[in-house]
């Protein structure tokens, strides 16, 4: 009678467990534009003495040259059909893969919402500003995701893309690209908007130009065809609270729709993990902001 239970049991959870497992599609058909294949295997990088947010390790994944999609469902019955593709940070030259990638799909899931990792290429490729790279992988990947909508049961009009840190400035970045692709077109992928529907930018890095005046830098010009966005800060970040002031105001000059939290203290890379600092609750405040625009209705 026991085996029989455990035989019932599994087949009635076998689907759902199925449901759950991560889909990763490769974001090139090929090798990645302008690959020369000249680096080391991908690896985690994490040190020893490397800091700890909310006291747990995090998995630095190095000597990215094959960009993926690692994508993560929602149960069934919470599903909304809204998806949010995630830019992990790591300054360009790692990614915080779980703390800023796979926790935060996570989260989504809860939430109903599709959470889709981006592991896009780093380190910096020589010759070529920091975010090149990841920017031709990131407009790859957001046309992908709403290329294959119908496929992945995904609603093609509410994309949303969420980034931490220098995936902030990714971001932002893909934000001021809606139009062109900044690589040689490869199939009719490359024909579908890269527009992201919404954009969310946590403790972003290099929005501004401090040496001239935090001038917004030009990689993430703004008009009045950007994304309605959320942005998160603490004003102790290292990396300058200037950067997302700047750039809100930006938006706010082009009558673009953004809501900013400004917390007094926090630090930098925290992702979603729960410490004693207010900031951290930024995920409750982050769904709100995505229900109240109607982008977590079910569909």
């Amino acid at each position: 009678m026991f085996k029989r239970a455990l035989v019932l049991a599994a087949l009635v959870f076998a689907p759902a467990l199925m449901a759950a497992t991560p889909k990763i599609v490769n974001v090139w058909p090929g090798i990645a534009p302008g690959e020369k294949g000249d680096l080391k295997d991908e690896a985690d990088l994490t040190k020893p003495n490397d800091g700890s947010p909310g006291g747990k390790r995090v998995i630095r994944t190095g000597n990215v040259s094959t960009p993926t999609l690692t994508i993560m469902k929602p149960a069934a019955e919470k599903d909304t059909g809204a998806s949010v593709v995630i830019f992990p940070g790591g300054g360009y030259n790692i990614l915080a893969w779980d703390l800023e990638g796979t926790e935060v799909a996570d989260w989504l899931n809860e939430n109903g919402v599709t959470g889709i990792v981006l592991k896009y290429r780093v380190p910096k490729r020589p010759g070529l500003e920091n975010y090149v790279p990841p920017l031709q992988d990131g407009q790859r990947a957001v046309g992908l995701v709403r290329a294959n909508a119908k496929e992945w049961g995904l609603d093609p009009k509410r994309i949303g893309v969420l980034g931490f840190s220098a995936g902030g400035h990714l971001a932002a970045a893909l934000a001021a690209h809606p139009a062109e692709r900044t690589y040689p077109k490869i199939d009719a992928t490359d024909e579908v908007s890269c527009k992201p529907d919404f954009l969310c930018l946590i403790y972003p890095a290099y929005l501004v130009l401090k040496e001239q005046g935090d001038a917004i830098n030009p990689s993430v010009k703004i008009t009045d065809q950007n994304p309605p966005t959320f942005i998160v800060m603490a004003e102790d970040d290292p990396v300058r609270v200037e950067n997302p002031l700047a750039y809100y105001l930006e938006l706010k000059k082009a009558k673009v729709p953004a809501e900013m939290h400004l917390y007094q203290v926090g630090g930098h890379g925290y992702g979603l993990r729960r410490t004693k600092d207010l900031v951290t609750a930024w995920p409750d405040r982050a769904i709100d902001w995505m229900r109240f625009n109607g982008w977590l209705e079910k569909k």
